[in-house]
């Protein structure tokens, strides 16, 4: 475009000329040689003009016929170049589509036409073919010669670590993508790699510098690499807990102010500065992370926070806890657990059943059939509260790809990913079958009648197996309870199952203050069984 208008210009320049010459007339006389020459102007600016591109002209042949054979050369050479960028094209897509004769035979045809130290995807290629043709070896073999050509050494590094990833190395793999983040810790394969090795060793401040680096070049956002942060320092401060009780502090301290909802980051924090007798600061720690979310290892710390407490002075800080989240399960169930310690049965039995009322779940009926026991010994009612906590929810944990742990750990056992375990409800009996109200305590009949009460929407109940898979619950009570995995504690090896109870009488005797089930009874309430989610 600025060219057309500087040739628009210089032509209505000239015209210009021309027309103020063809305006003002003249004569221009030459003398040369004894003659004298006499012209007008015009016709002399027209001569002038006509011998300057008479020369422009004769200059360009004369160029054009000294340049031709370089011309021509390069004419080929780029057609040449053209055909083999072609068939690089040609060949990535095939690779790309999974065509391995097309791709080996693409790579041969570029590699003839272009030189591979003049375009390196021609490597690429080859790797690639080798790949799809099965030749692990002469893939490896490629990848390990791109490592030493600059442009190239990253993609080098990670054929290297996809191949040790197929087979099954991961020294070798963590090896490569350690290389790589060192020279670019931008690329979020070799960062995730490495810390994973990285944690898996235990070098936290190595993690840390890394996650640095990762927000320092925007691979992760600023929340990621906050949440990342807090739990590096939280498994840092657990790490040095006893070692370097100082420095777990500072690691602690500064976890909890980037993330004051998280729980293991409060109890590190709140535990370092108890050891220093720091219990007011701790405290206060403890109790933002009980209002920002009510966690049970929270509610252990902050009761013991002074060991010479007695067991009235740790019911009082359980209460001063419940008055922070009121209408809550695991305020009710810390209460409850300080006064069957302080042995106020009537506060303890009142608090269980309410957190029963809010969340029917496994450690609700533990806590109750522990204080049942305690305060009266009928081991009837004990046994109906063990049957019903076999059969409720399980207790929220800390769960990370299928695995359930009792502690919080800052990376997965399972894949080694970091900030994968989770405080939820594990799933394997999320699904079970709630009885009706017979099987309820008489404190919570009014809330499980309003929830049986028939209605158009509901769905016949099901059962919820180990895979998530459902089945209509009128299969009967025995399909429900091989679904039921018994618990583990060896308080309960001795329940019975329903599937037992209901056998004839000269099988399985009964204790006398023992209710037992009535048969008939139970096919009717399995009849009104409702799924709980």
């Amino acid at each position: 475009m600025i060219r057309l208008l500087a040739f628009l210009i210089v032509v209505f320049a000239l015209g210009l000329g021309f027309a103020w010459l063809a305006d003002r007339p003249g004569d221009m006389v030459v003398t040369f040689s004894g003659y004298q020459y006499q012209v007008s102007l015009m016709v002399a600016a027209v001569a002038v003009v006509a011998v300057v591109a008479a020369v422009m002209i004769l200059w360009w042949l004369l160029k054009s016929l000294w340049n031709s054979p370089y011309t021509i050369s390069r004419y080929f050479r780029v057609r040449r170049r053209d055909r083999g960028y072609q068939a690089l094209s040609t060949g990535m897509i095939a690779a790309g589509a999974g065509d391995g004769a097309l791709a080996r035979k693409k790579t041969k045809e570029a590699a003839k036409l272009i030189r591979s130290d003049q375009e390196p995807l021609i490597h690429l290629l080859e790797a690639q073919a080798s790949l799809l043709e099965g030749d692990h070896e002469g893939a490896r073999q490629k990848f390990e010669s791109m490592l030493d050509d600059p442009e190239m050494r990253l993609l080098g590094l990670r054929g290297l670590y996809l191949e040790a990833e197929r087979l099954g190395d991961r020294n070798a793999a963590r090896h490569y993508a350690g290389r790589a983040a060192a020279v670019a810790p931008q690329l979020a394969w070799a960062a995730e790699s490495t810390l994973e090795e990285l944690t898996a060793r235990g070098d936290w401040d190595g993690a840390l510098k890394l996650v640095d680096a990762q927000k320092s070049t925007r691979q992760i956002e600023r929340d990621a690499a906050t949440r990342r942060r807090a739990v590096l320092l939280t498994a840092k401060a657990q790490a040095l807990a006893d070692s370097d009780p100082a420095a777990a502090r500072t690691a602690a301290i500064e976890a909890n102010r980037l993330r004051p909802d998280f729980a293991p980051a409060a109890v590190a924090a709140a535990a370092a500065l108890f050891k220093q007798n720091d219990v007011r600061k701790g405290s206060k720690i403890l109790e933002a992370a009980w209002k920002a979310e009510p966690h049970p290892e929270v509610a252990e710390l902050y009761t013991h926070a002074r060991p010479g407490d007695a067991v009235l002075d740790r019911l009082n800080r359980a209460k001063k806890l419940q008055e922070m989240k009121k209408n809550h399960a695991e305020s009710s169930m810390t209460v409850a657990r300080a006064a069957l310690d302080a042995q106020d049965f009537s506060t303890a039995r009142r608090e269980a059943e309410a957190a029963i009322r809010m969340d029917r779940r496994e450690g609700a009926y533990l806590l109750l059939a522990d204080i049942e026991e305690a305060e009266t010994g009928d081991q009837g009612k004990v046994r109906q509260l063990l049957s019903r906590a076999v059969r409720a929810p399980r207790d929220p944990a800390w769960v990370a790809d299928g695995v359930v742990s009792e502690r919080w750990a800052p990376v997965s056992p399972i894949t080694g990913r970091l900030d994968a375990f989770e405080w939820r409800a594990p799933m394997e009996r999320l699904g079970q079958l709630i009885d009706s109200h017979e099987d309820a305590p008489a404190s919570a009949a009014p809330v499980i009648e309003a929830l049986t009460k028939p209605t158009s929407e509901k769905r016949p109940a099901e059962v919820i197996d180990d895979t998530g898979q459902g089945e209509a619950a009128g299969k009967g009570a025995e399909s429900h309870e091989d679904h039921v995995r018994p618990i583990t504690a060896a308080a309960f090896a001795a329940v019975p199952t329903d599937a037992e109870a209901v056998e004839p009488a000269e099988e399985l005797a009964r204790l006398p203050d023992d209710p037992g089930v009535d048969p008939d009874e139970e096919a009717e309430k399995s009849s009104r069984r409702f799924r709980l989610f």
